[in-house]
C-alpha cells in the first residue's frame, strides 16, 4: 500500500491495545511505551508493504511482536527463585513462581480505553508473573495463540515459524505456565469489572488502615497471605509475619502517621493507594500502591509498589 493520508492516525488508534500486548510479552508498562512507539517507527517505514486488503491491526501486532522479540533478546531476564522471606510464619509453603522485579501494574482506566477487550485472566499479575517464565517465543506463540486467538498459521506467518513448531512451542508452553500459576486460580473472579466481594473487602482493608485499626486488618487477611514489593526482592509469607511488619507502622512509638487511602483497580484487580501525612506535615503525601488478590472474602497477596506509580494512575499528588 501506498502512503495513504491519516496513516499516522490510523496508527494512534491502536495505541493502547498494542500497549497492553507489549506489556504482556515484557511485564513492564515502562517497556511497552518503548516497545509501541519502536512499532509505529517500523509500520511507518515499511507502511509501503501493507497491501490493500491486508488487515491493518494484525499487521501492527505481526511488527509489535518481533519488536518485543528483539528487545528481548536484547535484554535477556528470567524469573529468579526467591530468596528466603524477611518474614514467614512456619508451616506455610512458598509461592510457585520465581521472584519477577521487573513487573509493573497496569492501570484498569488505560485497559478500558483499549479498543480490544481486556480479560482479567490474561492481564491479572499472576499471568504475567507465571508468562515471564516462559523464553520469548514461547511466550509470544502463547499470548497469539490462548490470548489473542490467532490460529496456527497465522501465528507461525508473524513469526516465521511452521505451523508444526508453533504448535510444538505451545504444547511447552501451557504447562510451564499452569505450573507457576497460584493453586485455585480457576476459582477466582473472571470478570473485568470488581465483583461486590471484592469491593466490600477492598473497603474493609482501606478502613482498617486508615483507622490504624491492626486487629481488623488482621480480620481481612488469610492465614497464608503473602506480599511482594517489586522490584525489592523482600517478601512476607504468612499472616502473623505480615502483621508484625505493617503494625509498627500504623500504632506506637514508630508509626509513620496518619493514612488516606484511594480506592483503584489494576490488572482487573482490587487496588488502594495509600497516602500518609507524617507529623507536623500539612498534607497527605503518595507513599505506596497495594494492589490486591482476593479469595473467598480475604485477601490472599498484596504487591506492592512504591509512590511513583500512583501518578499513573490518574490519582492526586497530595490530599
Amino acid at each position: 500500500m501506498r502512503a495513504v493520508d491519516g496513516f499516522g492516525e490510523r496508527l494512534e488508534g491502536h495505541r493502547r491495545e498494542l500497549h497492553v500486548h507489549c506489556y504482556r510479552m515484557t511485564g513492564s508498562f515502562d517497556e511497552a511505551e518503548d516497545l509501541v512507539q519502536e512499532t509505529f517507527l517500523r509500520a511507518w517505514r515499511r507502511r509501503d508493504a501493507l497491501r490493500d486488503g491486508d488487515g491493518l491491526r494484525a499487521w501492527l501486532y505481526r511488527i509489535a511482536t518481533n519488536a518485543c522479540l528483539d528487545h528481548l533478546r536484547a535484554h535477556s531476564r528470567r524469573p529468579q527463585p526467591r530468596p528466603e522471606p524477611a518474614l514467614a510464619d512456619p508451616g506455610l509453603d512458598p509461592p510457585a513462581s520465581g521472584a519477577v522485579p521487573w513487573l509493573q501494574p497496569y492501570p484498569d482506566v488505560l485497559l478500558d480505553a483499549a479498543e480490544a477487550v481486556i480479560e482479567r485472566e490474561t492481564i491479572e499479575l499472576a499471568f504475567l508473573i507465571a508468562v515471564q517464565h516462559l523464553p520469548p517465543r514461547q511466550r509470544a506463540v502463547l499470548i497469539l495463540r490462548d490470548v489473542l486467538g490467532w490460529s496456527a498459521q497465522e501465528t507461525a506467518a508473524s513469526l516465521k515459524l511452521t505451523v508444526a513448531a508453533v504448535k510444538s512451542a505451545l504444547q511447552r508452553a501451557r504447562p510451564t505456565v499452569r505450573k507457576h500459576l497460584p493453586a485455585r486460580r480457576l476459582e477466582w473472579a473472571t470478570s473485568a469489572e470488581p465483583t461486590p466481594e471484592e469491593h466490600t473487602v477492598l473497603r474493609r482493608y482501606i478502613d482498617a488502615v486508615e483507622q490504624a485499626d491492626p486487629s481488623a486488618l488482621a480480620e481481612v487477611l488469610r492465614a497464608d497471605v503473602w506480599q511482594t514489593m517489586p522490584p525489592a526482592p523482600i517478601w512476607l509469607l504468612g499472616r502473623a509475619a505480615f502483621m508484625a511488619s505493617w503494625t509498627p507502622a500504623m500504632v506506637g512509638p514508630e508509626a509513620w502517621g496518619d493514612w488516606r487511602l484511594l480506592a483503584t483497580r489494576a490488572n482487573r484487580q482490587p487496588a488502594a493507594a495509600a497516602y500518609l501525612r507524617r507529623a507536623g506535615e500539612p498534607d497527605f503525601r503518595p507513599c505506596w500502591l497495594g494492589v490486591l488478590r482476593v479469595e473467598h472474602g480475604l485477601v490472599t497477596q498484596i504487591t506492592t509498589y512504591g509512590e511513583e506509580m500512583v501518578p499513573r494512575f490518574g490519582l492526586p499528588a497530595s490530599l
